[in-house]
């Protein structure tokens, strides 16, 4: 049975079980693009089908995993969450080290869609073992805590650990250009290929600092494990007498309760907020600034910190204004970013203080969001991995979409940016930032005349 809270030593061991996918997810997100175009010389629609390919392969994991985590025991003992988490660890760490390493076996003649159908497997298992992790470490919040102010807490500490996790590969990041100036002067301020060690070691090093974090997670998380019934709908050890008069939702039920298209839309705009932003930040620096390379490690570190600050006044935020203000909170210094990005053509050095904006404003609404979701599927265990799922489908397919739909009007035909990239990036960070923003104000404002509950009887 779910405690109201967790002491603090198991709150601190479940929080770091999404490290390694937040180590991952932050090169993938911030490096894929501007490594296979900027590095590997992809062409920029190659490089964008590739995010794609991940990203739709994520989606479509997502709820499968989601289901088969609901209905299955897990093995022996273990419990199902925790079974899955392994599974999805294991996949991460034997594939993630191909997709920032060069095409084996390929030289300098080979055709690019060679190099294409090389990375897609690896990618693809890549991002079921990140969809299998997130998934089942998710699902772990409804069953751990049933207090919602614990809930939020516990989604605070997990991205608490996100913002480390960030942290600590954009300070890896800005230590191996250092180190790579300091040994040869002569290596150029712009990406080119002799930038590929320095992406390779990246890869290698957040590998093994995720596994050994990982592996406190397996050792230091406890779960309940459940029964199954014929239906293949897992039942509590102990049923919860409070709710035994509310109905157990199966997956299926979910697709009739407008909450849950509510939560999904303004789940997925977050995600395209945080997720794009991440993405085409290093492009806006680098092309669009003409800032040196090392500020694809500084900028987004000066992000992440100002989100570990602002999520340190999550709890008690959420607590006196509710997490639906709260998200609105959060809203505001997105749109401040926006507004600062479209008026200041040469922001030179004030990135920095624009990148805060975006920092904290981008931790609230992730961590409302995450909340929302739990507050949705309540007691509803039964079927919370499918719920979580079925968000992560909505926000992946969107992700990839996008992405694909902004390097398809890339306005450049040549590897190197042309005068029309400036202001292409310029625009593209509006829209991802400020244009989203505005689309998740009118998904929060609808939940203040249908708040989020369950409405099945």
């Amino acid at each position: 049975m779910p405690d109201s809270t967790l002491p603090l030593p198991r709150r601190l061991a479940y929080a770091v079980g999404h490290f390694l996918n937040d180590l991952c997810a932050c090169m993938w997100f911030t490096y894929l693009l501007v490594y296979y175009h900027s590095v590997l010389s992809f062409r920029d629609t190659s490089a964008g089908l590739l995010l794609l390919v991940g990203q739709i392969a994520d989606g479509v994991a997502t709820p499968l995993v989601g289901y088969e985590s609901d209905r299955t025991r897990g093995c022996g003992s273990y419990g199902r969450r925790k079974t899955w988490h392994l599974i999805g660890t294991v996949s991460v760490l034997v594939s993630f080290p191909f997709i920032f390493n060069p095409c084996v076996g390929c030289g300098v003649g080979t055709p690019q869609w060679v190099g294409l159908i090389y990375f897609m497997p690896f990618i693809i298992v890549f991002q079921f073992g990140w969809a299998a992790t997130q998934i089942s470490h998710l699902s772990l919040i409804p069953e751990l805590v049933t207090c919602e102010h614990a809930k939020v807490e516990l989604t605070a500490y997990r991205y608490a650990f996100t913002v480390v996790a960030n942290i600590t590969v954009y300070g890896v990041a800005w230590l191996l250009f250092h180190f790579q100036h300091a040994a040869d002067p002569t290596v150029a301020d712009h990406l080119s290929q002799l930038d590929i060690p320095v992406f390779r070691d990246l890869a290698l090093i957040v590998l093994g600092i995720g596994a050994i974090f990982s592996l406190i997670f397996h050792l230091g998380t406890r779960e309940s494990v459940q029964y199954r019934d014929e239906t293949g709908e897992g039942h509590p050890l102990l049923p919860d007498l409070s709710s035994s008069t509310r109905p157990l939702l199966q997956w299926k039920h979910w697709f009739t309760e407008p909450s849950f298209y509510q939560v999904a839309a303004l789940y997925m705009c977050t995600r395209l907020i945080v997720n794009l932003s991440q993405t085409y930040i290093s492009m806006f620096l680098i092309n669009s600034l003409l800032l040196p390379k090392k500020y694809i490690a500084t900028i987004p570190l000066v992000i992440y910190v100002s989100g570990f600050v602002s999520s340190l006044a999550m709890k008690p935020a959420s607590k006196h204004i509710g997490t639906t203000m709260t998200y609105f909170v959060g809203l505001v210094p997105i749109l401040g970013f926006a507004v600062w990005v479209l008026l200041d053509l040469q922001m030179g050095i004030r990135v920095y203080g624009a990148a805060v904006l975006l920092g904290s404003g981008s931790a609230i609404i992730l961590v409302m969001s995450l909340s929302m979701t739990a507050n949705l599927i309540g007691d509803q265990t039964q079927s919370g991995a499918f719920v979580y799922g079925a968000m992560s489908f909505t926000d992946k397919v969107a992700n990839g979409l996008a992405v694909m739909l902004i390097q398809g009007l890339y306005p450049c035909r040549t590897l190197v940016c042309c005068p029309e990239c400036m202001w292409f990036y310029h625009v593209v960070m509006v829209t991802v930032t400020g244009g989203v923003a505005l689309v998740a104000g009118f998904c929060l404002f609808t939940m203040i005349f249908w708040p989020i509950r369950i409405r099945r009887h």
